[in-house]
């Protein structure tokens, strides 16, 4: 059969990004390894049994996690939506069918702390009521204390929801051992998504019933879900997926396979020769872009406890009027395109992460930081700072009586922009060129 060549190949040689944002979906997550794609290659051209291939994964979680069980499924969102709906289920098909009708479902509330409400590409709440349940948020966005999660449960509470992510809140709110001894009292199940974390074990190991993870972040598989935790709770969730509301959410046999090859290969990975490795190529960038007029740059750690150093990237008022975001769209829209880590670009700095760069990378992104280099030249600010007494958000009128300046406090910042109207113009947006 003479096929040829498919233009999707041209189409990713020429739309391919440097991505120093890390593990991000929107990115496409990760570069899965040769030695993966192998596996999912093989099951490509072959038929298994479905319910025994999960039942091999459920092993395979069961030895990286520590976990009784588990099953995979398309996504850590998918497996919000089966978990939760396993505790409110349990194994009786009838209600499984039901779902999200909960008329005769007697628990159905899932308590989640307010500082948690994040999202991550969709709201977290609509994931919970997508089974039908109802999310009880738990204190406000920056407090929670003990009697405001005990007042949340009740005989209606089916589970807890603890989010683990650079997008909740990191203080003053509960501990995650706190909210797991609490659930634990009233007999509440605790459901964790670790969806970006590293740690493949430490969330069993404290005392939760359920843990996701991501297949195609840090393990660097393709698209799915892992689903780890009890061994009641998993069979209720595995039927979920094959005959209830998951259905829709299901992972195919190449998700499964791939899922299962990315733990096996986690399981055999140098982890302080990867880190080594990838501390190595940002101190490279650090070298390049620390000689660049009008750059701040620090170190800093992950929020969330995970291996990883980045750079945390911001503009020296003192050198330059360039904003922050204007930085990084030149590095978006330019070529190569480069994707920095923008969560924090209303607050003045972006970071780059370097669990993805490919070789050659690091040189490319110091050669496009250096082109635009004359760009903070060309807003060189050093003959109007003589108001600034120290890196403020503010200036002075004519009159030396204080005012903001509007362009650089974060609560004039809309965010990255309108996500509507991006979905909106989806895919015109993407065919102009």
């Amino acid at each position: 059969m003479n096929i040829k060549s498919f233009p999707i190949k041209d189409w990713l040689q020429q739309n391919t990004i440097i991505n120093v944002s890390g593990t991000m979906t929107a990115l496409g997550a990760s570069m899965v390894p040769e030695e993966i794609r192998q596996c999912v290659d093989e099951s490509l051209g072959c038929f298994v049994n479905m319910d025994a291939l999960q039942a091999k994964a459920s092993i395979t979680i069961a030895q990286s996690t520590g976990a009784e069980a588990g099953c995979i499924t398309s996504s850590v969102a998918s497996g919000i939506c089966i978990s939760l709906a396993a505790t409110m289920t349990g194994i009786d098909l009838g209600l499984v069918e039901d779902i999200p009708d909960i008329g005769k479902i007697s628990k159905n509330e899932v308590a989640i702390l307010k500082g948690h409400v994040v999202n991550y590409g969709s709201n977290i709440n609509q994931k919970i009521r997508l089974v039908g349940a109802t999310p009880i948020e738990v204190g406000t966005v920056t407090v929670a204390e003990p009697y405001q999660l005990r007042h949340a449960i009740t005989e209606k509470t089916c589970a807890a929801l603890w989010v683990v992510s650079h997008h909740t809140v990191q203080s003053g709110l509960l501990s995650l051992q706190t909210f797991i001894k609490l659930c634990h009292e009233k007999n509440v199940p605790v459901i964790v998504d670790a969806a970006s974390e590293y740690d493949l074990k430490i969330f069993i190991d404290m005392g939760a019933d359920v843990v996701l993870y991501s297949g195609h972040k840090f393990l660097s598989g393709p698209t799915s879900g892992i689903v780890a935790g009890k061994t009641v709770l998993i069979k209720a969730a595995y039927m979920q997926q094959s005959s209830g509301i998951g259905r829709a959410m299901k992972a195919g046999k190449e998700s499964v396979v791939g899922a299962i090859a990315a733990l096996e290969r986690w399981g055999q990975l140098d982890h302080k020769i990867l880190h080594e490795n990838e501390y190595n190529n940002l101190i490279k960038i650090w070298n390049g872009l620390s000689k660049i007029t009008g750059l701040c740059l620090k170190k800093i750690p992950d929020p969330t406890g995970n291996p990883i150093t980045r750079i945390k990237v911001s503009i020296d008022a003192h050198a330059s009027s360039l904003e922050i975001g204007e930085l990084c769209q030149a590095l978006l829209h330019g070529n190569p395109t480069i994707v920095v880590r923008d969560h924090h670009i209303n607050l003045g700095f972006f970071e780059i992460d370097p669990c993805n760069m490919k070789p050659g990378d690091p040189e490319a992104i110091i050669l496009r930081f250096q082109e635009l280099e004359s760009l903070l030249e060309k807003n060189n600010s050093m003959s109007s700072i003589k108001d600034i007494l120290g890196p403020r958000l503010s200036s002075y009128d004519i009159k030396d009586i204080p005012m903001v300046d509007t362009g650089k406090v974060p609560w004039t910042y809309d965010g990255t922009g309108d996500r509507e109207e991006s979905l909106k113009c989806w895919p015109e947006r993407y065919l102009q060129h």
